[in-house]
């Protein structure tokens, strides 16, 4: 038996858990319309004291008040508030809708591919997007639908 649930472990911790992606049904992420190509030298590659992320944030009341919502609409049984992160799919940094619910998950900050790795690749697909490097849509799309996979075509696997 406990071969068999070091073999799980080892398993698990290789690949993407239930909780690294989010469930495009219930979070298909969502675009702030003030957002495009054409702007984005005036919009979210603007150079000033505060990024465009920080002038956009939800406040957090209205994150708190969606946590445990999204938490039960994803079926999570741990309910400690604390081991989630309620992320914007397509990031505030790359456009993403800042309140629009299709694009706020609760993200699990407890894995191989937590919260922190990606917020990493927010960084690094920003300054792609900043420098003419990678399309505004491309970087949005790839976060969108699989941004482990993004992580890694931009990265690496987390394991090197």
């Amino acid at each position: 038996m406990r071969t068999a649930s070091l073999l799980a472990l080892v398993i698990f911790s290789a690949t993407a858990s239930a909780g690294d992606l989010p469930d495009l049904n219930l979070t298909p992420g969502a675009t702030d319309p003030e957002v495009s190509e054409a702007n984005i030298k005036e919009s979210i590659c603007r150079v000033t004291h505060f990024t465009w992320e920080e002038g956009h944030m939800p406040p957090p009341s209205f994150l708190d008040s969606t946590k445990k919502e999204l938490l039960k609409l994803y079926g999570y049984t741990d309910g400690d508030i604390r081991h989630y992160q309620m992320d914007h799919l397509i990031p505030l940094s790359l456009g993403g809708h800042p309140t629009d619910t299709k694009n706020i998950w609760p993200q699990v900050l407890i894995t191989k591919w937590s919260a922190r790795r990606k917020d990493y690749l927010e960084e690094i697909l920003h300054d792609k997007v900043c420098k003419g490097e990678v399309k505004l849509k491309d970087a949005q799309e790839q976060i969108r639908t699989n941004w482990i996979d993004a992580y890694k075509k931009y990265i690496g696997d987390a394991d090197k």
